[in-house]
């Protein structure tokens, strides 16, 4: 090499690369002129790198504010809080070019659960129940800050769940944060082989996520003014009841018995009897359904089994996606003792989490019901049922709890698909 010239390219005083001459033609050495035209052209290299960089971040930028917009119009009508996290997820992936999206929620003090997974893998993620010290996801919500892996199928911070890394790299995971609460943690990943989240990449994605945090919290909180107005509509239902229709059924009860007097034929005052005791139990079911009513509005509603049950299905609704439909029949306040109430919230409880980790159901059915001194709930999916040969610690322990009472459990594979569990107990005598 007998010639050779060079001047660095610089963006924003930091040198992105170096422009390179050699062997000028004829032979001679580079002079004076010849550096100020590279050094021109370099300057004006990095002034075309840095309008492109600019350019760049602001669609970035733009991008970002985009999806902002969509996640506050899908608040404003009121949407659905799984409609809203979903369209999080989708613009999460879209935006940072991932090839996997997990949204996961606190489960409990020590645990989180997945909610929604799209893209590769997604369904090794779906529905999983993690702890905080032992998973990624875990440890973003537990730091409260946002967390970068350049290998996640490797990262030492994952101890804990099944494997489900397998050919991903960099992982991102952030917590989403509104005041002072976690409500979940948003985790992007890509594959190996692809270039690793940097933090200017990331760094919108935490304003998003916190989007995703205030979308809940405005679902949570327009569900309990739906609660209230639906606590104010049962109070009134509970006094139009007990003003009128149970003052008329007894009135009806004793113009019947007032007649009874009058009836020569056997079998007529057999029947005139029979109709006041129906009469006499259908003002126990409406007492007992008042009860049941007003135990909600006066803040005992965990005293009373019915009530329980529908809390429980409402917080099984966070985990499972869907609200399950709930049917109850009876006398359920008045004539299931405590320890068995105590038993069924339990079995309802193992019931709907066992929906919400293994069954991938899109909808449920449950209902309690309390006839003829018996107790029978039952819980049925649409999901994929129960896998031969899999675990069934959780499902003895529910039959051993029925045996327990004197009853027993059966768990069904309908023709249809899904799962059909029915437990059933009797109750003692009055």
């Amino acid at each position: 090499m007998h010639s050779f010239l060079g001047v660095p390219i610089r963006v924003r005083d930091k040198v992105f690369g170096n422009l390179y001459l050699t062997e000028k033609r004829g032979g001679g050495e580079f002079d004076a002129e010849d550096e100020l035209v590279l050094s021109t052209l370099a300057v004006a290299a990095g002034a075309a790198i840095e309008h492109a960089r600019l350019y760049e971040e602001t669609r970035y930028r733009q991008r970002w504010l985009e999806a902002n917009g969509e996640i506050v119009a899908g608040l404003l009508p009121g949407a659905g809080r799984p409609d809203v996290l979903e369209m999080l997820v989708d613009h999460a992936v879209r935006i940072l070019s991932a090839d996997l999206g997990v949204l996961a929620l606190p489960f409990d003090d020590d645990n989180v659960s997945v909610a929604l997974a799209v893209g590769v893998d997604a369904e090794a993620h779906r529905g999983l129940v993690l702890p905080c010290y032992g998973s990624f996801v875990g440890a973003a919500l537990t730091n409260r800050s946002p967390l970068i892996s350049l290998d996640v199928e490797r990262d030492p911070r994952i101890t804990a769940g099944p494997p489900r890394w397998m050919g991903l790299g960099p992982a991102v995971a952030v917590p989403m944060i509104t005041g002072d609460r976690v409500r979940g943690v948003l985790l992007l990943a890509r594959l190996h082989g692809r270039d690793p989240f940097t933090e200017p990449e990331t760094a919108p994605l935490l304003t998003f996520a916190g989007q995703g945090a205030l979308a809940m919290e405005m679902a949570d909180q327009r569900q309990d003014a739906e609660q209230l107005a639906l606590l104010k509509d049962q109070e009134r239902i509970a006094r139009d009841l007990h003003d009128l229709a149970i003052q008329r059924l007894f009135a009806t009860g004793m113009t019947l018995q007032s007649a009874l007097r009058f009836v020569d034929h056997p079998e007529a005052s057999e029947r005139l009897f029979r109709a006041v005791d129906d009469l006499d139990e259908t003002i126990k079911i409406i007492r007992s359904t008042i009860f049941g009513l007003r135990a909600h509005h006066s803040g005992r509603a965990a005293q009373g089994l019915r009530s329980r049950t529908v809390s429980a299905v409402e917080q099984a609704a966070r985990l499972l996606g869907f609200t399950p439909s709930l049917r109850m029949e009876g006398l359920i306040d008045t004539d299931v003792p405590p320890e068995t109430a105590d038993h069924v919230l339990a079995v309802l409880g193992e019931a709907l989490c066992n929906m919400a980790r293994h069954a991938h159901a899109s909808a449920a059915d449950v209902s309690l019901i309390v006839r003829d001194r018996t107790l029978m709930l039952t819980a049925m999916d649409n999901g994929v049922g129960i896998s031969q040969g899999g675990r069934r610690s959780g499902l003895n322990n529910l039959a051993k709890r029925a045996a327990s009472l004197g009853g027993e459990m059966t768990v069904e594979t309908p023709a249809e698909g899904g799962t059909f569990l029915v437990w059933r107990v009797p109750l003692p005598p009055e």
